[in-house]
Order: C-alpha cells, then sequence, then structure tokens
C-alpha cells in the first residue's frame, strides 16, 4: 500500500503524501515544545554558524547535535534498506518506517512529560529536539531511497526547488505544443508537478493540524501521527507481497527442458489475510539479480488474478530493462483480455503479438526461437 510496495509512480507519490504531512505535524510540534525546527536542516545548519561566530559554543554544540541526529535516522535507513536489498527481503521499507514510528511514540511520551511537567525543561529540549530530528533523517533518506532521489518529504527547501524547475518546464512545453512522454514509470511534468504541490500542502496540512492538535489536547498531541505511522506500517505487514520464483523453486518441470540461456520464472500468490491478495514484487530488483547466462525470460502470470495499477507499473519498465541488457522477455499466462489490457497500459507495445502467450509451453517454445537470435555475449553487458 503505501511502503512495501512503493516501487511505483503511484505507489511512491502515496507515500510521499503521506509522510509529508507526518512531517509537518512533528515539525510543528517541535517548534511549539521546545522552539527548535527538526524536519529541514537548513536553517539550522545556518543557526549554528551564527551562534560559533558570536561565541555562543553551547547553543551551536546543541544544534550540532541536532544535526548529527538527523544524519544518524538517514544513515540508519540506509543501512537497513541495503541490507533489505541484500537479503532480498519482500518488504524492504517497512522496517525504518516502523522504526520511525516507535522513535515518534517516544518522542509523544516526551511531549506528555513535558506538558505535565515530568520532565525539566533543559532535558526536555535536548530528547525533544534530538529523538523527531533522527525521526524525520530516517523519514526522508527512507522515501529519497525509494524514489531515486526523485521526492522527498521533509526537505522543504527540495520541494520549492523542484516546483520552481518543474513549473518551468512544463510552462515550456505547453508553449511548444511538445507531449510530455512516460519513461519506465517516471511520469510527465505535469504529474511530478501535481506531486511537488500536494507533498509542499501536504507538509502544511500537518503543520496546521499538529498545531491544532497542540491547543486542544497538548499531551496527546502527538498520538494522532504516531497511530497514523503505526496503521500503514502494520497495512502493509497485513498484505503479503508475491514472489518471483524460478520453475525448479516453483515445484516444476519444464526447466528441465530448456537450455541454459532461457530461465522461466513464475509469479507466485498467496491469499493474503482476510482473502486479501497479494501484490506484485519488485521486478527491477529481481532483474538485476537474473543469472548472468540469461538471455530470454519467460514470466509467467498464470497465478496472478488480476493486473493491478501498480502490477502493471511493474511490468512497464521490465521489457525495457532487460533490453538494455540483450535481454528478451517473455509474457505466459496472458488470455486475450489481459493482452488487450497490457497493451493499453503500454505494458506491450501490440507489435509483436507472440510476446504474450496465453500457455507457459507456447511461452518456452517461443523463448527458444528467441534464443537462437538474441547474441550469447548480448546478456552479459
Amino acid at each position: 500500500m503505501f511502503v512495501s510496495q512503493a516501487h511505483s509512480f503511484q505507489a511512491q507519490s502515496r507515500l510521499a503524501i503521506t509522510l509529508s504531512w507526518v512531517a509537518g505535524y512533528t515539525n510543528a510540534l517541535t517548534i511549539l515544545t521546545v522552539g527548535h525546527v527538526t524536519s529541514h536542516v537548513s536553517g539550522t545548519a545556518s543557526q549554528v554558524g551564527l551562534d560559533v561566530a558570536a561565541g555562543d559554543f553551547g547553543t551551536a554544540g546543541f544544534l550540532v547535535a541536532v544535526l548529527a541526529a538527523f544524519g544518524a535516522g538517514a544513515a540508519l535507513s540506509g543501512f537497513l534498506t541495503e541490507l533489505a536489498h541484500r537479503r532480498h527481503w519482500p518488504s524492504v521499507y517497512v522496517l525504518p518506517m516502523a522504526i520511525e514510528a516507535m522513535v515518534l511514540a517516544a518522542f509523544a511520551v516526551g511531549v506528555d512529560w513535558k506538558v505535565l511537567g515530568e520532565i525539566d525543561s533543559d532535558t526536555a529540549e535536548v530528547w525533544l529536539s534530538l529523538l523527531p530530528a533522527f525521526a524525520m533523517g530516517l523519514q526522508n533518506a527512507t522515501i529519497t531511497r525509494i524514489s531515486s532521489g526523485v521526492v522527498r518529504t521533509t526537505h522543504v527547501t527540495g520541494v520549492l526547488t523542484d516546483l520552481g524547475m518543474e513549473t518551468a518546464i512544463w510552462t515550456l512545453r505547453r508553449l511548444s505544443g511538445a507531449q510530455p512522454v512516460k519513461d519506465q514509470g517516471a511520469f510527465a511534468t505535469g504529474w511530478r508537478l501535481m506531486l511537488l504541490v500536494t507533498i509542499l500542502a501536504s507538509f502544511a496540512f500537518g503543520a496546521g493540524l499538529g498545531t491544532v492538535a497542540m491547543r486542544l489536547a497538548p499531551a496527546w498531541s502527538m498520538v494522532p501521527a504516531v497511530l497514523f505511522l503505526a496503521w500503514i506500517v502494520l497495512v502493509d505487514l497485513w498484505r503479503p507481497i508475491a514472489s518471483a520464483q524460478s520453475d525448479r523453486d516453483f515445484g516444476g518441470t519444464l526447466h528441465l527442458a530448456l537450455p541454459p540461456g532461457v530461465a522461466v520464472y513464475h509469479i507466485a500468490t498467496r491469499a493474503g489475510r482476510a482473502g486479501r491478495r497479494a501484490r506484485f514484487p519488485d521486478l527491477g530488483a529481481w532483474a538485476d539479480d537474473l543469472e548472468p547466462t540469461t538471455r530470454v525470460v519467460v514470466l509467467d502470470l498464470s497465478a496472478v488474478e488480476s493486473l493491478d495499477a501498480d502490477a502493471l507499473d511493474e511490468l512497464r519498465p521490465l521489457a525495457r530493462q532487460l533490453e538494455r541488457r540483450g535481454r528478451r522477455l517473455v509474457l505466459a499466462g496472458v488470455t486475450p483480455a489481459r493482452y488487450r489490457e497490457l497493451v493499453a497500459a503500454h505494458v506491450l507495445s501490440g507489435d509483436d503479438p507472440s510476446a504474450a502467450c496465453p500457455d507457459l509451453e507456447l511461452a518456452a517454445a517461443h523463448a527458444m526461437s528467441l534464443l537462437e537470435a538474441t547474441p550469447a555475449t548480448a546478456a552479459a553487458r
């Protein structure tokens, strides 16, 4: 939904918009409780220079600690996401978001203690600055990694910068009559422009909501954001992610009759809890791990009940990704209705109907014919 399946533009957009209001909310509460901003650090870094120049080394040291906490959160996110990628965990980004929820829960407890007078001002200032800074660094790094640097949630300066650039590009395209294109899941400038505006609005909305919550129920003001983060993590864990299993691991025998250059994989799904269908895996990461000797890939979709928008966004760039590496893709389990759906979604071009086959045996036969036309050295690039 929001976290573990965040490979497509739509999923990344949902995640960015969702986390932006949490960032704005947290930032507002930090300002109201201890007078510091923590979700964006440009101003904090500037203040460090001002304090050093004024000889206020105590305050400068404290702000350096805030910056270090933000960086530590970003570093932890990078470590966890890279570890998840290397170990092929299906839910790559759930763990960083779960840790963020726990850190903000500790921040919520600190806010409660400060409001009730159970913690002195100096201690409150330290922990109610460091904890949210760490959480925001963790969040910002996670969405940056998910989107390959396309969007951020706490870095409002970057959002405004991107918004200005995208507005100029969109305006020039409109004036020249050029039609923006969609390439490998990255949507046209108009869509990205809308996303950036929405992220900015979501951040401002969160800040306003946090201010209202602080006025109405100061001791419980941080609870809504924590509960929301916990909810989106639980929703992602509740619905499983499908896997792309080799024919051998899937229990098939077709691989025994195929030459080494042809690999057969099945999208293995299982019903989620409460009957919810599994989501598509990250096919980009899967394709990166294919054997170097593989030149033709057969991907069996027979077990997939329906192709939702996220599934289509996983399949759309796959053929191009494989083609860039000298490989070919053949889809199996494609009915006539599904073929029309794949063509309409620009997953298939429609110029080569043989790239999609109704059954696995026919797809394997077509893959062997493609193998003869695919140079053996191409896939090694």
